[in-house]
Parts: structure tokens; C-alpha cells; sequence
């Protein structure tokens, strides 16, 4: 799970490298917002399924649920504190590092160990 979290932020370091170069500071701040919007969440669970698991006489999979629930309400109020405290927000640099963030986690399960 934390493989997976590395790579969201080497596709996040992407994103912001891109973005600076495209769009000057704003993009690449608007970048790694974006990709700090997805990192933080998941971190978040991982530790709390790190924990979870060694925990004895606990559900996994309520736990799970609940975990991932968590994880996309702190997403989405991640994303509206973010549009609504950073006025010179470039959008296009934002969704970048937010996609390319959330779709890191795909690659971290093509190769195994």
C-alpha cells in the first residue's frame, strides 16, 4: 500500500515539474495541490488499515469500507477548501496533478514485488 503512495508522489513531483514549466508558479502550485488533494487521503488509510490490521477481533472489511468512505469525503472537502482558498488557481494544472496522482495507483499493482 505505501508502494503505491510513493509512486502518487513521483507522478505528483511530475505533475508539478510539467506544470512549472507550462504554466509558471501558480500552475505548479495548483499541481501539487492537486496531487497533494489525493495523496494525504490515501496515506491516511493506509495507516489506518496499518493499524487496523494489527488490531485482533476487529472486521477488516467494515473497516475497509468505512476506511475508503473516509477517504472520499476527505477528497472531495480536500478539493473544495483548495478552489476556495487559493485564488490564483490554474485549473488545467490542478486536474493534471490530481488525475496523474490518483492514477499512480494502477501502476503499483502492474509489477509485483
Amino acid at each position: 500500500m505505501f508502494r503505491a503512495i510513493l509512486l502518487q508522489v513521483v507522478a505528483t513531483v511530475i505533475a508539478v515539474v510539467v506544470a512549472g514549466s507550462l504554466s509558471g508558479l501558480n500552475g505548479m502550485i495548483s499541481a501539487m495541490l492537486g496531487g497533494l488533494v489525493c495523496v494525504l487521503p490515501n496515506l491516511l488509510f493506509a495507516l489506518r488499515l496499518l493499524r487496523v490490521a494489527k488490531r485482533p477481533g476487529s472486521s477488516y472489511p467494515a473497516n475497509f469500507l468505512a476506511g475508503e468512505f473516509i477517504k472520499l469525503v476527505l477528497i472531495i472537502g480536500l478539493l473544495v477548501v483548495v478552489v476556495r482558498s487559493y485564488a490564483d488557481l490554474h485549473w488545467p494544472s490542478l486536474l493534471i496533478g490530481l488525475v496523474l496522482a490518483t492514477q499512480a495507483l494502477f501502476f503499483a499493482f502492474w509489477k509485483k514485488n
